[in-house]
């Protein structure tokens, strides 16, 4: 037996089963994980290959006797009938009809809808109300004569919800502290099914933030990406205390039923899917707009009371475009129906964006053959968990920076706290384990904000995430893997004849590009490789004019009559926003004949005329925005533009140093440090 299975047969006692195990038996039974895994935990919680298949027999002989097939619900009718009595494993849900002022249950698989049920379990089990729960029922068949209003012959005189008894969270965190991190880690996704060789640490905890919502009150998340990537399987299979949602609901169904005076699902459940969200484009406005001020605070109104919930929300779609096209067409959340792609104050209440396009289509070889937790244990360790709070774990390490705001910081803060619930319950985890948990939540937080910035323009701009190290001071900044992150203007001094430029178009966009100029002999030509053209080619050539017309007055005249040179423009954005460079390639050619790098995290801004006249950028602050957000920390900028400086936030200020030209050969020295 492998290492880390020994140790979990070891450590977990009885709460952990081989996960080959339920994928047989689930074959030919159509039953939740959960359900299988408990009768499996009882019965197969064991390292002993004969006791394994003597488990597997008492299952299978249970599902065969006790699980109801839809299409023998008739057939199962009447042998209770003849029995008297009979034990069944069935999803129970249970409403109240005001006719009969009567509750009653129905049995899904068992094709009843007229059970009577003890009222003391409605009120035990108030999610037996609420979508219904899996149990292990005795049912009984008496028929009443007398009986008034709907007569039926069921009665349910037992009734077990299918999950653990008791919950022990200190002998939980002690188990926990006899595996590393990367144990941990691994079992946890043996736990879900995955097999952990098949991902790496990124996707690992990718994979967990999936299941924040299930032990963080009142957690926003949202996931879009390819079909087929397990979005939704653990609000589905892994835990009794979730519900995926399908199609449509009402405000009545999701909040509170004003006419029966009964709470909606966010009382009752502790997380709420939306499984495919573009479907929520066809409920009522109503809903969504009470679900953004769930979003945002847990409370609704419904009549003259403010109720609140304790339910996360998390929110699955399909991408039909790849992210490379969503980047540069359009936003991230253009898969999200109207009603809540339009509404930005929504979005805003998001807490993680999860990169649904990073994670693989799951295959045959992706599900593990060894064991893990039993699900239901599991699940109700991060029940448990939801009474916790690690929100302020971060203040032990770090401290955040100056761009995130209050909700980026809430939204931060819940992440963090959740994934120290699944990965570091005990609280134990050092300065670099709590940075990549920090890391990643700002990440996800981030994703939200940039998209957000292209939907709103300026009132969104503050995106560039940082947080700084309390002992060292050492700010760090947390970029976007899909648009780049700050490291594209490299900290390091390029090449000579190399710089970073950027330009603002008239729709607000942000080109942002690396000029690069070599120079051979020849005669003084200019040679423009392929993929600069329209804009940025013009402003190259208009720049080129200038140095050659004005070569003996900046004393290049010999050098550019002897040198033919070469310039291409790497797009690093990638969309495809042609740029006015004109400054920029002169710098570079500078540069390049006088073999000496410009300053290191420099950007440089402007263009000018044949004659040699600056001109001004449309907007100095999106572009600042952007050098800054990619790891600019000097910027060249005409002095025209000067005035547009008061414009700039603090924030930006603070962080790029501005250096002002006059002239193109100012900039060119200042460039290089000469001036």
């Amino acid at each position: 037996m492998p290492e880390l299975d020994r140790k979990a047969v070891s450590v977990f006692a009885g709460k952990v089963v081989r996960k080959d195990l339920v994928r047989k038996v689930k074959v030919g039974a159509n039953v939740p994980v959960f359900v299988l895994e408990y009768l499996l935990g009882k019965y197969c919680a064991t390292d002993d290959a004969a006791a394994i298949e003597a488990g597997l027999r008492v299952v299978n002989s249970i599902i065969a006797s006790n699980f109801v097939r839809p299409d023998e619900a008739n057939k199962v009718q009447s042998m209770v009938k003849d029995k008297g009595r009979h034990t069944l494993i069935d999803k129970v849900k249970v409403r109240y009809l005001s006719d009969d002022d009567k509750h009653w249950a129905e049995l899904v698989n068992f094709g009843h809808k007229y059970v009577h049920v003890p009222e003391h379990f409605v009120r035990e089990y108030d999610r037996l109300l609420m979508g219904g729960i899996w149990a292990q029922v005795e049912i009984r068949h008496q028929y009443d004569e007398e009986a008034k209003g709907k007569r039926s012959p069921f009665w349910i005189d037992s009734l077990k919800p299918i999950q653990i008894a008791t919950f022990d969270l200190a002998e939980y965190c002690a188990c926990r502290r006899e595996f590393s991190t990367d144990e941990w880690l691994d079992l946890l996704l043996r736990t879900i099914g995955l097999e952990p060789s098949h991902f790496d640490r990124r996707l690992k905890m990718l994979l967990l933030v999936r299941m924040i919502p299930l032990c963080e009150h009142n957690y926003n998340l949202v996931e879009l990406g390819p079909r087929g990537t397990g979005k939704s399987y653990a609000y589905q299979e892994l835990s009794p205390y979730t519900i995926l949602l399908t199609g449509p609901t009402t405000v009545a169904n999701l909040f509170y039923n004003m006419a029966t005076g009964k709470m909606g699902l966010v009382g009752i459940w502790d997380a709420i899917a939306f499984d495919e969200v573009a479907d929520l484009q066809k409920m009522p406005k109503e809903v969504v707009t009470t679900l953004k001020t769930y979003c945002e605070s847990g409370t609704f109104a419904r009549g003259k009371d403010a109720l609140t919930g304790m339910a996360s929300v998390a929110m699955f779609g399909n991408t039909n475009q790849s992210v490379d096209v969503m980047v540069r067409s359009s936003h991230l959340f253009q898969p999200m129906p109207a009603v809540i792609r339009e509404d930005m104050a929504f979005l805003d209440r998001l807490h993680f964006y999860v990169p649904g396009w990073e994670i693989p289509k799951m295959r045959v070889e992706f599900f593990t053959d060894h064991y893990g937790l039993v699900v239901d244990y599991f699940a109700e360790a991060l029940r448990e968990l939801r009474k916790h709070n690690f929100t302020e774990a971060i203040d032990r390490f770090f401290s955040l920076g100056s761009h995130l705001n209050a909700r980026d910081v809430k939204a931060v803060r819940k992440t963090v706290s959740g994934l120290i619930k699944i990965i570091y319950p005990h609280g134990e985890f050092s300065r670099n384990e709590l940075a990549e948990l920090l890391e990643l939540a700002m990440e996800g937080r981030r994703r939200v904000k940039e998209q957000l910035k292209k939907l709103g323009a300026f009132e969104y701009h503050q995106t560039s995430f940082s947080y700084m190290d309390n002992e060292t001071r050492e700010e760090r900044f947390v970029g976007v893997p899909e648009q780049g992150g700050q490291d594209i203007i490299s900290p390091d001094p390029l090449a000579p004849g190399s710089v970073y430029t950027a330009s603002v178009d008239d729709q607000g966009r942000v080109g942002l590009y690396r000029l690069e100029v070599s120079c051979s002999s020849g005669t003084g030509k200019l040679r423009v490789a392929g993929g600069i053209d329209g804009t940025m080619r013009e402003s190259i050539q208009r720049a080129f004019a200038y140095l050659i017309a004005q070569k003996s007055k900046i004393g290049l005249e010999q050098q550019l009559d002897s040198t033919d040179f070469h310039v291409e423009g790497i797009d690093l954005l990638g969309n495809h926003v042609p740029c006015e460079a004109g400054i920029g390639f002169i710098v570079a050619v500078y540069s390049a004949l006088k073999k000496q790098s410009v300053l290191a995290g420099l950007l440089i801004l402007g263009d000018l005329s044949i004659q040699g006249n600056i001109k001004s950028l449309r907007s100095l602050v999106e572009a600042l925005q952007v050098g800054m957000d990619n790891g600019a920390r000097r910027a060249l900028i005409p002095l025209e533009n000067k005035r547009n400086f008061l414009e700039v936030p603090g924030d930006i200020v603070e962080r790029v140093d501005p250096i002002f030209f006059s002239d193109p050969m100012t900039a060119a020295m200042k460039a290089l440090g000469i001036a």
